[in-house]
């Protein structure tokens, strides 16, 4: 597939350069979202790069979370930020094991 297709961008030959700078703005854009993250790990998955690897990549790691947490208890600010951004990296993760684990299903046949 296409990555131009997997973003809903089929018509992308025939649009002008104004057109095609807005929509690229907006790709961008949607990459902050944890689907696109996953899908961008799973395709790593795919080309062979190793799972745990990947899967440590994904996560935080418990040493830098503990050290985030340590400053979070003074800060509140800080600690909000802190929430999200570990919730993001929980969420794309999940994504992720989803994307690898149904890849990774074999196929059971019943009679």
């Amino acid at each position: 597939m296409l990555w131009y297709s997997f973003l809903g961008l089929e018509g992308l030959a025939s649009c002008s350069k104004k057109l095609l700078n807005c929509i690229m703005r907006d790709v961008e854009i949607n990459l902050t979202e944890p689907r696109y993250e996953a899908a961008f790990f799973y395709g790593l998955f795919l080309r062979g790069y190793p799972l745990q690897k990947l899967r440590a990549d994904i996560d935080v790691p418990p040493n830098v979370l503990e050290s985030w947490q340590r400053l979070a208890t003074r800060d509140p600010w800080y600690r909000a930020t802190v929430k999200r951004m570990v919730d993001y990296r929980k969420e794309v993760l999940a994504i992720f094991d989803s994307l690898v684990f149904h890849e990774l299903e074999v196929p059971s046949r019943t009679q």
